[in-house]
């Protein structure tokens, strides 16, 4: 490559970075983007919440029945109440009067709702009534907390220090509470089998025993029939992401077995970043066994499984957040199963959550007389600080990759970006002093492999020579040994680049892993990209390209076209032998930066960012080593050298062989007899 081509180069890439930072939309712009897209979602929202309303109020009406009848004053017309409106009266005379809409007035001789009849089996045919939605909220310097009287449940959970990407882009400079899940998204409730019916605790109406706003902390109970109780507490710590949770059964003993006692958890994540597909990919059910250590469902489909051993912890995670569920014993693994599934494409659900999670945990009681189990309910980010700090594993739920990707990231690339993110330096430019050390710390690979490269060039018209002279395929053992002794000689390898390749793999795909997982870069912005987490868009196309998307990644386009220059430089630095028959691999190396463009369109903008970086980093480092530590007239010298000593040595037969080098040509004169035996009874047939 002569100087005008590098000058060449150097002037692409300039002009790409002035390109990129001239076309950066302005501040304007991208407040009207983020407006825009703020309005559709909230349309979108506003119409799902009215459906959803609508679907409550017709869920409603069929279960208030029973014992329920219109109210009528002495002369037989009902009460008046509002316009639209209409008072009923509890014929048992425990619930007094309610007023509800008209179109929700019981119908005569209708039949009863499965809920009724299991609510009526658990309270062994004790009337109806009905069980109203009661909120109460709980809050800390973390959480805000919702509670259901009905069912004594958790109803919604509310993250102060963080917000959706929704109301990121709003650009208000306020954080408005980040919502994992709203009442009627999720369940925690016990499903017990007695006297061989069972019913489940969510729709029971449960007394608030205890209501401390102040003391951050709520108990409610279930009272049954001869002193049965069923009590659940919960109780909120600053400073912290966790939710105590206490479960305590009383007076179940020969009516209940301890097997027949478990947790029914269901959770639908509402979304909270900018791409709900993305968020989809990583989000699923994980879990950790006593024994076995931890395990996940699949995160691309449904999937669901049985516990095959005790259960430390379960947890619902999803791209930055999740939920822990973690008792002071394990879980006992009898009917134990966790499953995660999908919404089904263009519905209601499907635009509005992520996934559906679902645990049935065995509390692994001993008695139902008097039993309890305490649990820590975590509801936070998924930062590894974070995590690791409760010493219980949560960190493996971080995408981290496996085996040494993991060890990598955990041990050399986290701590760096911790320490430059330590200094005060932008998410940014924290992201180029990390790529910059590592390349530096890889260059004497890239200094190897470059070298190699460079003797395989000037042997090649030796090469070439040997092929033509032995173009037979019978020829193809003299061949190989001449090359070997070739390469033997000038002390070159085939292999020799090869090797640093496989020592720098392990980085790039641990970095891969490392970038999408990091909470530290969620709606962290950088020149054009808004959020670091997410893909960074300079344009919106209007319309869904299959594999891309509607929108254009500009740090994609930077890394596609940096690999491709990359590409372009390497493969002028090796000799590709083409084997016959086989394809062009020149060609198909030019490919791979086109690919690059579809499969990196939607993902972390600071994943893309960093490819960009190290891979304009490897062109300046390569063309360094080329002007000022490889001088290949230098290197051609001492190869020939090298050769003129080996032949010298050992009385002119070369330099001596090592063990290995004899048994491998005594195998390949081995080879080679038998090829020729067999070419001989060829032709005598």
């Amino acid at each position: 490559m002569d100087r005008n081509t590098v000058t060449g180069l150097i002037l692409i890439g300039l002009l790409l970075t002035v390109f990129a930072i001239f076309n950066k939309p302005s501040e304007e712009d991208q407040r009207k983007i983020r407006e825009k897209q703020r309005k559709e979602q909230e349309k979108k929202d506003a119409a799902a919440r009215a459906k959803a309303e609508k679907v409550q109020k017709e869920k409603e009406s069929k279960t208030i029945q029973g014992n329920w009848i219109t109210k009528l004053d002495d002369e037989g017309n009902p009460v008046p109440a509002d316009s639209g409106m209409v008072v009923l009266t509890d014929t048992t005379g425990t619930l007094g009067d309610t007023i509800v809409p008209m179109e929700m007035v019981p119908t005569p001789k209708k039949e009863k709702t499965a809920d009724i009849a299991e609510a009526e089996s658990s309270e062994n045919k004790k009337p109806r009534t009905i069980v109203k939605d009661s909120l109460l909220t709980l809050e800390s310097d973390k959480l805000i907390v919702e509670f259901n009287a009905k069912g004594g449940t958790v109803a919604s959970v509310k993250l102060k220090e963080f917000e959706s990407y929704r109301d990121y882009a709003k650009n208000d400079k306020k954080i408005s509470a980040l919502t994992l899940f709203e009442s009627g998204d999720a369940v925690n409730e016990l499903v017990i089998t007695k006297n061989g019916r069972k019913f489940t605790t969510g729709s029971l109406a449960f007394d608030v025993a205890k209501y401390d706003s102040l003391g951050k902390r709520i108990v409610f109970e279930y009272k049954g029939k001869d002193e049965e109780l069923i009590r659940f507490s919960y109780s909120l710590t600053d400073g912290q992401y966790d939710l105590g949770y206490d479960i305590k059964i009383k007076g179940y003993g020969g009516k209940v077995s301890p097997q027949n006692v478990l947790l029914s958890w269901q959770t639908k994540f509402r979304q909270t970043e900018k791409l709900m597909s993305e968020q989809r990919r990583v989000s699923t059910v994980c879990y950790n066994y006593k024994d076995e250590g931890f395990s996940y469902l699949s995160e691309v489909s449904n999937d669901a499984e049985k516990a095959e051993d005790d259960i430390e912890w379960v947890s619902f995670k999803q791209s930055y957040f999740s939920s822990f569920l973690h008792p002071e014993r394990p879980f006992a693994k009898s009917r134990s199963r966790m499953a995660i599934g999908t919404f089904s494409e263009g519905s209601k659900e499907d635009g509005m959550y992520i996934k559906k999670y679902k645990a049935k945990m065995n509390l692994g009681f001993s008695n139902t007389d008097d039993a309890s189990l305490h649990m820590d309910w975590y509801f936070g980010p998924n930062d590894y600080d974070v995590l690791a700090s409760y010493d219980s594993d949560y960190d493996e739920v971080l995408n981290y990759g496996w085996g040494i990707f993991r060890w990598i990231n955990l041990y050399a690339v986290q701590p760096l970006f911790n320490l430059l993110q330590s200094w005060g330096l932008a998410i940014g430019i924290a992201i180029l002093f990390l790529t910059v050390i590592l390349k530096l710390l890889l260059m004497p690979i890239q200094w190897k492999m470059y070298t190699s490269s460079a003797k395989m060039r000037i042997l090649k018209p030796e090469i070439d020579e040997l092929n033509k002279k032995y173009p037979e395929k019978e020829d193809a053992m003299k061949k190989q040994q001449e090359m070997m002794a070739l390469y033997r000689e000038s002390g070159a390898s085939p292999l020799a680049g090869c090797v640093p390749m496989l020592i720098q793999m392990p980085i790039l795909l641990a970095v891969f892993r490392f970038f999408p997982s990091t909470f530290d870069l969620r709606q962290k912005s950088f020149l054009w990209a808004e959020d670091l987490s997410s893909y960074d868009s300079i344009a919106k196309l209007g319309f869904e390209i299959p594999f891309y998307g509607d929108h254009v990644s500009l740090f994609t386009l930077l890394m596609a076209g940096t690999t491709l220059i990359y590409t372009v430089i390497n493969q002028s630095n090796m000799t590709t032998p083409q084997q016959p028959g086989m394809p062009n691999m020149k060609y198909i190396m030019y490919f791979f930066p086109i690919m690059m463009i579809f499969f990196f369109n939607n993902y972390s903008s600071g994943l893309s960012y960093y490819y960009f970086i190290s891979t304009l980093s490897s062109i300046l480092i390569m063309i360094a080593i080329k002007k000022f530590f490889v001088d290949e007239e230098k290197l051609k010298a001492k190869m020939v050298a090298r050769k003129a000593a080996a032949k010298s040595d050992n009385g002119g037969k070369g330099k001596k062989k090592s063990k290995f080098q004899e048994r491998l040509e005594q195998m390949q004169k081995a080879q080679a007899e038998q090829q020729k035996a067999r070419n001989q009874a060829k032709k005598k047939k």
